[in-house]
């Protein structure tokens, strides 16, 4: 599936292709993570070659919904690549692939640590091939620790992660968010990785290892979980729709439906408070301050 040359002149200063126009990714990925990341790829204009291997070809192709006998899920994550059916274990696809893999510029995979090994296609034996390779692995955990051998999807890094203990409204129903941030975010960290190896490159010539794992990724976008957690000792659950440190910053339930309130600082609160007709709310000491009413509303 491919998309539709753009017909529009691009702002001046940028390429009417994208940043990475003329680079070469080869792609070895499957599912959601490492297509994601090939696919930010591909938007910023590399070109991206798509290797599944002959025996029904990457898992998501036989995820639904489906649009004439195809995969939608699939269609959406490798828009725009082209595809080729190899197995890395015959010599004739093995050549071809060697082929592909010495004029690449990015090579991305997210198969368990080692599996590339396994097939004398790993970092060290790449890198030997092509100086200037930049080889990213996605992964659950790792190509290092102790669970660098385990396999990961979206829900087990979100639940190990922490993400389902803030998530919904019950702490005794841990929920997965609605979207696969497991998934995307190791995606997204993989991209901003490969492009810091493309500034390395840039001013060494020498290609480098990027290696991304999904559980490292839903840590660190924890963000005011973890510095709460590290100032008061208390672990966070969760909070419904609010926000934990902003106040008013939730869904409110109406006489017609929910409304969204997001006074994020004083100045908005004061428009919200004379909005409501109640401007003096503004001043009273319960609500003057984000703190204070964060404080109020919490106890």
């Amino acid at each position: 599936m491919t998309e539709a040359a753009s017909t529009s002149t691009p702002p001046k200063g940028l390429r009417a292709n994208g940043p990475l126009e003329g680079l070469l990714v080869v792609d070895l990925t499957r599912v959601l993570a490492g297509p994601y990341c090939t696919l930010v790829l591909q938007d910023l204009g590399a070109k991206v070659v798509k290797i599944e291997t002959p025996a029904g070809g990457d898992d998501a192709r036989h995820y639904g919904p489906f649009v004439k006998g195809k995969s939608a899920y699939f269609m959406s994550l490798n828009r725009g690549k082209q595809s080729i059916a190899l197995d890395l274990k015959a010599e004739a696809d093995r050549a071809i692939f060697e082929r592909l893999a010495k004029r690449a510029d990015i090579l991305v995979e997210n198969y368990r640590p080692g599996t590339m090994d396994k097939l004398n296609y790993g970092w060290a034996q790449l890198h030997a091939m092509n100086k200037g390779l930049i080889y990213a692995a996605v992964s659950g955990f790792g190509q290092t620790g102790p669970y660098k051998g385990r396999a990961a999807y979206d829900m087990v890094v979100q639940a190990m992660g922490g993400v389902m203990s803030l998530t919904g409204h019950d702490p005794a129903t841990p929920t997965r968010v609605g979207t696969s941030i497991g998934d995307i975010t190791a995606g997204l960290f993989g991209t901003i990785g490969i492009l810091a190896a493309l500034e390395h490159r840039r001013r060494t010539g020498e290609g480098t290892m990027v290696d991304v794992s999904m559980l490292d990724c839903q840590i660190a976008i924890l963000e005011n979980a973890i510095a709460r957690y590290a100032a008061t000792g208390a672990i966070p659950g969760p909070m419904g729709a609010r926000h934990p440190s902003i106040t008013p910053f939730e869904a409110l339930k109406t006489g017609d439906g929910h409304m969204v309130i997001a006074a994020g600082n004083n100045q908005l609160f004061v428009k919200l408070a004379e909005a409501l007709g109640d401007a003096a709310m503004a001043s009273d000491p319960r609500f003057a301050t984000n703190d204070a009413r964060t404080r109020t509303t919490t106890r």
